[in-house]
């Protein structure tokens, strides 16, 4: 437990990177948190620090990483959102100061690495999680209310897709990167989809991949496809692509009774890019135009989406770090998405089904 939880004070939350995830995915969220306080924002761009400073003028904004270690009785849980690549190492500092730790996804880039991370904080006895914010997506926890009510009967295929139209390289990272760091959008998207195939439907079994880098002037994958099969029967067919000129269904599930398809993305990503706070009383909700349809062609029926719930992440944080509640993912899960996407890699430079 921490010495603020300890007082019954806010607990100190530093943000390291302000890009997007930062910006947006991160910060925003802990600021509206019930017993957080967003402390400091670690970038050493200049741009990025004065938007922090103007969004957040209470929150101290430092330069580098080794300047928030050496102020680690200040701070009670370090997030970790900076290029995938220095994911597992920040994490580790982080730990060995003293502090609670959440890394955005990717949680490392290899699943040897995430063991070994996670080990480590099993050893100092710190909190320690990943930022799955896509399991408190309105039509995930729609899709998976209904397969817990078994509307849709013994379901066989789960359909999963996070699709864009950039046709156009911006020549960052992850489009020129290498695997190795963590570029290309299997490490980009693919934890996201996998995880919730994994939620869903339980431990892989095999794996098949198709992995390609479609657009001029990138090197790192931008189109991908995976086939799953888990050890429970059901098969998850997943694709992430920057280069989908017409977008697929978001989810689509079959059932031997009936299936449920879901058209379009939920709106907090949306709504926190536009600078809405996700404490608004409407936080999460799906207009009817964007609900769902469950049962059988001809006969099909709306059905209204759950909140989603992205606040629902840091208040477990919270909680974990505070009280002892259990963390809001679970290590295992996440180390073994990982070795999904070594197995996805494996399978792609061998067009062979493989074993994660």
């Amino acid at each position: 437990m921490s010495s603020a939880s300890a007082s019954g004070s806010d607990l100190h939350v530093a943000v390291v990177g302000y890009g997007k995830g930062g910006a947006v995915f991160h910060a925003p969220l802990i600021d509206a948190t019930p017993g957080m306080r967003l402390s400091a924002v670690v970038t050493g761009n200049p741009q990025r620090q004065e938007a922090a400073r103007e969004r957040y003028p209470n929150a101290d904004v430092l330069a580098s990483a080794d300047e928030l270690w050496e102020r680690s009785g200040e701070i009670d849980v370090a997030v970790v959102t900076t290029p995938n690549d220095t994911h597992a190492p920040l994490a580790r500092s982080a730990l060995k100061s003293g502090m609670a730790v959440v890394v955005d996804k990717p949680f490392a880039v290899s699943a040897a690495e995430a063991r070994e991370l996670a080990e480590e904080a099993e050893r100092l006895e710190q909190v320690l999680t990943v930022y799955q914010n896509r399991r408190w997506d309105s039509d995930f926890l729609t899709a998976w209310k209904l397969v817990d009510e078994g509307t849709l009967g013994r379901v066989h295929r789960f359909e999963s897709r996070f699709e864009r139209w950039r046709p156009e390289s911006k020549g960052t990272w992850r489009e020129r990167g290498s695997a190795e760091s963590g570029a290309g959008i299997l490490y980009d998207l693919g934890p996201h989809l996998i995880d919730q195939a994994i939620n869903l439907f339980g431990p892989v079994a095999s794996v098949y991949a198709e992995l390609d880098a479609r657009r001029s002037g990138v090197t790192a994958d931008d189109d991908a496809f995976l086939a799953l099969t888990h050890t429970c029967g059901v098969r998850s067919h997943l694709w992430m692509s920057a280069l989908t000129a017409q977008l697929g269904p978001r989810l689509r599930i079959l059932g031997d009774e009936a299936a449920f398809t879901v058209a379009g993305f939920d709106s907090q990503e949306e709504r926190l890019d536009r600078g809405e706070r996700p404490d608004a009383p409407d936080w999460g909700v799906e207009p009817e135009s964007a609900w769902g349809q469950v049962g059988r062609d001809g006969a099909l029926r709306s059905v209204s989406s759950e909140h989603g719930d992205y606040p629902a992440f840091y208040a477990a944080v919270r909680d974990a770090v505070a009280s002892g509640e259990p963390a809001p993912v679970g290590l295992h899960e996440v180390v073994h998405g990982l070795e999904v996407i070594e197995a996805a890699q494996r399978s792609a430079s061998t067009a062979q089904v493989v074993r994660p």
